[in-house]
This record gives structure tokens, C-alpha cells and sequence, in this order.
């Protein structure tokens, strides 16, 4: 089946626009320019500088990969899932020229699916699964938008707020629920120009209607049914190591700061979910499988830490093992690189595992982070986001990656004494 958006179409004036937000940027709300905007762009511009949205900044990660998974099983969208790729994805999903994204009320995707390269070129800006893409996160853009004024909306290239997004067009739609009308999720499709064609955003209003019937039907199914039983809700829990020594447990209630050896003993469990023998977590928490009579005391007393601040996340022994998922950062920057987030895994890569930690298993992931994220830099991302590698304490003496950034950058670029004088002081 050909794919519906490949139809090429006009659009406004790019330079003009880009202006326009430009000097609203620079606040100069009365630019005359600002009067040939379209009002639904140029209301979402205003609320936007009124939530004080980065124009160049990347949205932030909502959810890692274990608390993804979980609110899209718990989401109403999750049945409709197939009927909207029927709908917006036919045919090669992977060659359709771009990319389908179902967020929930907040603006935060959930699923994003489509073409290979358009999936990975928008993924370098941070749109992809578990990303916030509201209004206040990233500004005007379709889905954000969508979900701001509750209706469809159809955002062009230079139209967006943040600039990084201005290659880009998208038409959203706000779903509904079919009962009660409360909005419950937004439906997106991103790519080139003919992702904002006017019959773009008759599609996707119809995979809207489509939707909202199929909940309508499914809800009525239920409801002749016996009901059963509902699964017990659980904290959505992450542990944070990057950049500090004393690790903090950040759960729906609140944050409560670890100690040193809990942060290691929590760490190594959430890197092992299958579980660890006592003589195994020793040797990775001490040292020595020997230790296993210290560990015991400090196994105790993580217990009642748990117990107190994240009861969802018992500690079972025989092996010993955590009773449901835990997140980390660090992981959830491994999980971005595998996704070619280089940029958005940059910025989330807030220092190394517990960098004072001499716990073997600690040192060995601290080493597997530290050397993903140097791979990722040399092997696939861009110059901007090279430079920004070459700003962090891990890059700062990175040789190979100057001379691979001074390689990339045009021969008249001015960043090129930097790096070259860099080199220079390196090679002393």
C-alpha cells in the first residue's frame, strides 16, 4: 500500500516566519510581523514565553524504560494501538516518511513508531517514547498544542517554538474519552511537509473518531462481562546514581537520600533483576564473597529504608532480588544511546555511577556508561552534539573525539581554534 504522505504541498514563508519568532523572542510583542502569524501558532508562541521554554533546549524523560512499559499497559490508548498503525502507518511502517506518536493527557509519548530514518533524525531532539512534549516542555509544537487548546492542530516547519524542531511539521488531535469527553491522550504524526497537507489532518481526526468508537464499543464489551479482578498499582520508582555519591531513591511520594553502601547494594540489585546469590552480591558490593556476613546487617537494614519510602519494592532473599522493577539513570541513558538520543542522553548523562563508589559491580557499570557514551559520541552523533561530549568532564581531554569534531567542522568555522589549541595543549 502507497504511503498517504507523500503528496508534496506549498506552505507560508519560512524566512518570515522565523523572525516573527525571533522578535517575539526577543520581546518585541508589538513586531507587525507577529499579525501575519496564524492566531493558533501565535497564542501557543505566547504561552510558551510565558512558560519560559528553552527555544533550543531538549524535552525532559519522564519515564524510563521499566515505568514506560508499565503506563502503557495501564493506559485506555494501549487496545487501540494496531488500529491506529492500520490507519496512519499502512503498508512499510519503516518507509512511510514519518513517524506516528500516541502521548498521554500530559504531553508525555508513549509509543513512537514509523519510518527508520525519520524515527531516528527526530529522536536526536528527544521525540521519542516516554519524552514530555507538552507545551510548557518544548512550546509550540502539535502535540503539546493539541493537547493545550483541545483541538486538532497543524504546526509548519518555522512555526514551532524551539528551534531545533523547525526541519520538521506534524498535525496532532486530542483524544477523548467517549463518555465523559475528558482528554486522555493525543495522537501525532510528525515528518516533512506533507506530515501538516490538509488531508494529514483529516487522516488523523478520523483516527481520532475511529478510536474514541473503539473504546465506546470495547468499554460496552467490559461491562456485560463479569469484571475482573485489577492488578495492584505500584509506585513508579527510579534510582539516581549519575554524578553523586550519595544516591537518591525518587518514588511517587518523595525522595529519600541513600546511604553509600545502600546506594551500591540498591544499585546492583536494580542492574540484576533475575537476582543475586548472598556470596555474589559480596563479591560485588566488597570485594570478596567471603563478606557475606557484613552484607547481612546492611541487607536489614535496607529493608526498613524500603519499607519506609518504597514498600513496592520488597527485598527478597534465596537469591536476593527486588520484588518489582527498579529504573536508574544510568540505564535510562544506556536506553536512549541504543535509541540514537545522542543529544538527550547527553544532557541526562549528569556525571559518572557514584564516582567515589570502589564497589567492583559499581566500578564496572560506572566503566560500561563511561565507555557507551564515548562509543555513541565517535560512532554516530553530529558536530553540536560532539562539542557538547568535549564539555564534560569525560571528554574534556578526549583526543580522538577533537580531532574527529575538528574533521567535521567546515574550514572556516570559528570553533576550530578552540579545538585545534585544545589539541595543542594535549599534545604538551
Amino acid at each position: 500500500m502507497v504511503s498517504p504522505w507523500l503528496a508534496p504541498r506549498g506552505g507560508s514563508p519560512r524566512l518570515t516566519l522565523e523572525r516573527a519568532c525571533d522578535e517575539l523572542l526577543a520581546g518585541h510583542l508589538q513586531d507587525p510581523r507577529l499579525q501575519d502569524v496564524r492566531d493558533v501558532v501565535r497564542e501557543s508562541w505566547i504561552r510558551s514565553l510565558g512558560s519560559h521554554v528553552a527555544p533550543e533546549g531538549v524535552p525532559e524523560l519522564d519515564f524510563e524504560d521499566a515505568a514506560l512499559e508499565e503506563h502503557r499497559r495501564a493506559h485506555p490508548l494501549a487496545a487501540s494501538i494496531e488500529m491506529i498503525r492500520g490507519l496512519l502507518l499502512p503498508g512499510d511502517a519503516e518507509e512511510s516518511g514519518v513517524v506516528v506518536a500516541v502521548g498521554d493527557a500530559a504531553g508525555r509519548l508513549l509509543w513512537v513508531e514509523g519510518d527508520r530514518e525519520v524515527r531516528a533524525d527526530v529522536g536526536a531532539m528527544g521525540f521519542l517514547a516516554g519524552a514530555n512534549w507538552s507545551e510548557e516542555q518544548v512550546g509550540t509544537a502539535a502535540p503539546g498544542t493539541a493537547i493545550a487548546t483541545g483541538h486538532s492542530v497543524q504546526v509548519r516547519g518555522p512555526e514551532h517554538f524551539n528551534r531545533r524542531v523547525r526541519p520538521w511539521s506534524c498535525t496532532a488531535a486530542p483524544v477523548r474519552d467517549p463518555e465523559t469527553r475528558a482528554l486522555i491522550g493525543v495522537i501525532d504524526v510528525t515528518g516533512r511537509e506533507p506530515a501538516a497537507a490538509p488531508q494529514a489532518q483529516l487522516l488523523v481526526d478520523a483516527t481520532v473518531r475511529a478510536v474514541e468508537s473503539d473504546l465506546l464499543v470495547a468499554r460496552m464489551r467490559q461491562r456485560a462481562e463479569v469484571p475482573r479482578r485489577r492488578r495492584p498499582r505500584r509506585d513508579h520508582a527510579i534510582l539516581r546514581v549519575l554524578g553523586r555519591d550519595r544516591a537518591t531513591l525518587d518514588t511517587d511520594g518523595g525522595s529519600v537520600e541513600l546511604s553509600e553502601r545502600h546506594a551500591e547494594i540498591l544499585l546492583l540489585l536494580a542492574t540484576h533483576p533475575g537476582g543475586l546469590s548472598a556470596e555474589r552480591l559480596a563479591e560485588l558490593a566488597y570485594g570478596s564473597p567471603g563478606a557475606v556476613g557484613t552484607l547481612r546487617p546492611e541487607i536489614v537494614r535496607l529493608r526498613r529504608v524500603l519499607q519506609a519510602h518504597a514498600p513496592a519494592l520488597v527485598l527478597e532473599s534465596r537469591p536476593y532480588r527486588l520484588a518489582a522493577p527498579l529504573d536508574t539513570d544510568a540505564r535510562g541513558v544506556l536506553s536512549l544511546l541504543d535509541r540514537g538520543a545522542h543529544r538527550v542522553a547527553l544532557a541526562a548523562w549528569e556525571g559518572d555511577v557514584l564516582p567515589d563508589s570502589r564497589a567492583p559491580g559499581v566500578e564496572a557499570l560506572r566503566e560500561t556508561v563511561r565507555s557507551a557514551v564515548r562509543e555513541a559520541m565517535l560512532d554516530d552523533a553530529g558536530v553540536d552534539v560532539l562539542l557538547q561530549y568535549l564539555g564534560t568532564d569525560a571528554g574534556s581531554d578526549d583526543v580522538e573525539a577533537m580531532r574527529l569534531c575538528l574533521g567535521m567542522l567546515p574550514p572556516r568555522s570559528p570553533r576550530r581554534a578552540g579545538l585545534v589549541a585544545r589539541l595543542e595543549a594535549a599534545a604538551r
